[in-house]
Parts: structure tokens; sequence; C-alpha cells
């Protein structure tokens, strides 16, 4: 089958990009949202900004995941996504991103610090290089879809620790 042309200019696929993603981590600027409530806590950053260390060391569920565990590994998907878009195809150890499960309220201070860092440095990324290859692109799509993914398990562990 042939696919048409893109009519979108790059610069236009970019913005959206880096749009759903801001989304995803800073919740949407507009009154109106792609997929979660609009405003900061509408976000990751926003919604874990108060949260205490004690409630993102809370294991939940089954697996026992934390908070805390998620933000680290959010941090480190971050990263590997950055490192995937610009180019840098090595692997990693995904069971890394995992180690974190408690934290200290200095340690848990450090971990959103990391998360932010990681996503600017994503938002970066996804400027300079998202259209550099058909993997570039898929990364920058992927790691979109994966930050929706544990926002909502983010917020839903929030919700259940203040039930």
């Amino acid at each position: 089958m042939n696919m048409p042309a893109t009519t979108l200019p790059p610069a236009a696929i970019v913005q959206q990009l880096r749009d759903v993603l801001r989304e995803a981590f800073e919740g949407s600027p507009h009154t109106w949202t792609y997929f979660t409530d609009s405003g900061p806590a509408g976000g990751i950053l926003g919604t874990i900004e108060g949260i205490d260390a004690a409630t993102a060391s809370k294991p939940f569920g089954s697996s026992g995941t934390t908070i805390a565990g998620h933000v680290h590994h959010m941090a480190f998907s971050a990263g590997a996504s950055t490192a995937w878009i610009r180019g840098d195809r090595s692997p990693r150890d995904w069971n890394e991103s995992w180690r974190v499960t408690t934290v200290s309220s200095a340690e848990w201070a450090d971990l959103r610090d990391k998360l932010r860092e990681e996503y600017h440095e994503l938002q970066a990324a996804v400027e300079d290089a998202a259209l550099a290859s058909e993997s570039s692109l898929g990364g920058a799509i992927g790691v979109v879809a994966h930050a929706a993914y544990h926002l909502a398990h983010i917020r839903q562990r929030v919700n259940e620790a203040k039930a």
C-alpha cells in the first residue's frame, strides 16, 4: 500500500511530540488536554510534588512497587530514551531502573530533581534529534506512551495512599 506523503512540516511534528511529552510530565498548560487533566497537577512532576518520602516508599498491590520506584524508573527511562533518540543504541540494564524502592526525604528530593533534569534533557533530544531516523522517531513516540503509562500508575498509587 502506498502511503501518502505527509504535508506536515517537520517542525510541527516535533512540536506535537514535545507538547504531548510536556503534558505527561508537566500537565497541560491549556484548558484542554490530549490525555490527562489540565494544569500542573495532571503531569508526573506535579503529581509527585506533594508526596512525602514515606508515601513514596510505600509498597502497593501484589507487585509491591512504590511511587519512588516508578519515579526512579521514569528517570532511568528518560535518560535511556534521550540516548536512543540521539542515536546511542547501547544496551541498558533495565533491572537497574527498578533498583530504588524506598527513599529518605533527601533521597526523594534528589530523585524528583533527577527526574526533572532527565525530562529536560529528553525534551532537548526530541527537539534536536527526533526526526533524525525512524528509530529516533519511534523512540520519541514510545517515550510519550511509556510516560503516560507510568503517570497512570503513579496517580493510582497517590489516590490509594490518600484513601
